[in-house]
Order: structure tokens, then C-alpha cells, then sequence
């Protein structure tokens, strides 16, 4: 059980929740990458490409520079914009090697900065898996939004080396592709792909492997995670992670969050200042 909690506490790290901070972009600028230059933001990648999205303005591709020092500029200012939000999670675990699997609904709601907190609705399932791979994952969650520094793991210039890889499509939405590599092996970071809107410079999709393991009974974790955008807001909706352990074997696990109610602090702000009834 122990070894199974390491397994479990890794996968918390890559797991969304309040850890959607992972992909903020830290307050106080950044720098642009080897392989990304800033230098030329105001050019796309294709002049005669545009493409209208529920009005008679066509929306044009951003190039790949720009999609870049937008999405910096987003989530930069998404890290102070918003104040709490609250969504309904399902996660879903299975260990293949043992037949065991369980699901578990549960509301979520996250105060910034360092508050997140758990209401059980339902769970289905074995009973072990709840206990010692769902619970175990929720409250690593819980630790990490309390204890660590989101700027530390930031998708960001600052802890990786961004490499431009092309166009690709992802849910019928066109994307830029960076690949991305941290500058350290440091816990929560990882090696794989961001993608990016060709329109907005919004989050789209992470995946990758994490690059440093927290015990040695873990030998690989990959996952994919994907992301839509709420309000003015860029939130996970689904994580796919899947993990390699000596002992355990494979660790599975799916996360949905839906019904997002996010709160700008600007509201936040207004309705602490009015005047009780």
C-alpha cells in the first residue's frame, strides 16, 4: 500500500485540480526560448488563412511567435484574475494487473491561492482502489495546491526550452506545436508537446513524460491532459495518466471535470465589499 501511495502521490502532481496552476505563467515577465524568438509577434503564418467563428470577422492565425507571447500573456494574467472557482471531477482508477477499478464524483472548490477542498457525491467500485489510489491522489492535490510554488513547475520559458514543431489539428481545432523540455529534473516538470490555438493562443493539450520519478518503485509516467475555455478563463477538463510501477504494475487513471463556476476576483472582490442585508 505504501508503494502504491508514492504511485498515486506522482500522479497528483500531473493531476488537474487547483494544479491547472502548473500552466500559469509566474507574475514578473519572462524570456523567450532558444528555439521561440519574440522578435516578429505581428506576422502570421499565413496571410490569406482565416477563418470565421460564429460571426462575418474573420479570425487570422496567429504565428507561432505570437500564439506563444499570447498564451504567456493569459495565463499570466488568468494567475491573478482568478479568485476561486467550483466543478464537479470524476476520477476513474484501474490497476490492470489485479482487475481492481473504482470511480469516484466528487465537487470540487479552489480558493486561491492555496486552498482546495473535496465533497464526496458517489463512488463506485473496489473499495482498495478508493481508499489507496483515489483518496491517496485527491489529497495530494490538496497538498500540492497548499504547499507548493506554481511558478516552479510554470509551462513557461523560464523552466523549459521551447522548440516550434509545426501545425497539427487537435478536436478539429487548429493548433501551433511546441515541443518542450525543462532546463532541470525537477519534481512536476516533464518532456513532451504543448499545443496552443492558431487563433486565440489559448491552451489546448499537454502531454508528455514526467522527468523525475519520486521513488524509486516508480519507473515511467506519461500523460495527456487537454484543456477548454470557460468564461475568459483557460481550465482542465480531462487528464489521462498512466503510470509504471515495480511492484503494482500499471496505474491507470482518468480525470473529468465538468460544470465549471469560476469566480473573477474582480467579483470576488465586489460581493466581499457589499453590505449584508
Amino acid at each position: 500500500m505504501k508503494r502504491l501511495a508514492l504511485i498515486l502521490f506522482f500522479l497528483g502532481i500531473c493531476s488537474p485540480g487547483a494544479s491547472f496552476a502548473q500552466a500559469m505563467f509566474p507574475a514578473g515577465g519572462g524570456a523567450s526560448s532558444e528555439d521561440i524568438s519574440l522578435h516578429d509577434l505581428l506576422v502570421p503564418i499565413d496571410n490569406g488563412s482565416a477563418v470565421t467563428l460564429g460571426s462575418n470577422t474573420p479570425l487570422p492565425i496567429m504565428s507561432p511567435e505570437l500564439a506563444l507571447a499570447t498564451y504567456l500573456h493569459r495565463t499570466e494574467q488568468q494567475a491573478y484574475g482568478l479568485a476561486s472557482y467550483s466543478a464537479l471531477t470524476v476520477i476513474h482508477a484501474e490497476l490492470p494487473d489485479t482487475s481492481q477499478s473504482g470511480e469516484f464524483e466528487v465537487e470540487r472548490k479552489f480558493e486561491a491561492p492555496h486552498t482546495l477542498l473535496f465533497t464526496p457525491v458517489h463512488f463506485t467500485g473496489d473499495g482498495f482502489v478508493k481508499s489507496n489510489v483515489i483518496t491517496r491522489l485527491l489529497q495530494s492535490e490538496v497538498d500540492h495546491v497548499q504547499k507548493d510554488d506554481p511558478a516552479q513547475t510554470a509551462i513557461s520559458p523560464t523552466n523549459y526550452k521551447f522548440s516550434y514543431k509545426g501545425a497539427s489539428r487537435v478536436q478539429n481545432r487548429l493548433v501551433h506545436v511546441y515541443q518542450v523540455k525543462p532546463h532541470k529534473k525537477h519534481a512536476g516538470l516533464f518532456k513532451g508537446r504543448v499545443y496552443l490555438d492558431a487563433q486565440t493562443g489559448t491552451l489546448v493539450r499537454v502531454e508528455g513524460n514526467v522527468v523525475k520519478s519520486p521513488s524509486f518503485f516508480v519507473k515511467h509516467i506519461e500523460f495527456v491532459q487537454d484543456y477548454a475555455d470557460v468564461q475568459s478563463f483557460t481550465l482542465p477538463v480531462h487528464i489521462h495518466s498512466e503510470a509504471k510501477a515495480r511492484i503494482v504494475g500499471r496505474t491507470i487513471v482518468d480525470i473529468v471535470h465538468r460544470n465549471y463556476q469560476p469566480v473573477p476576483a474582480t467579483s470576488a472582490q465586489t460581493a466581499r465589499q457589499m453590505p449584508a442585508l
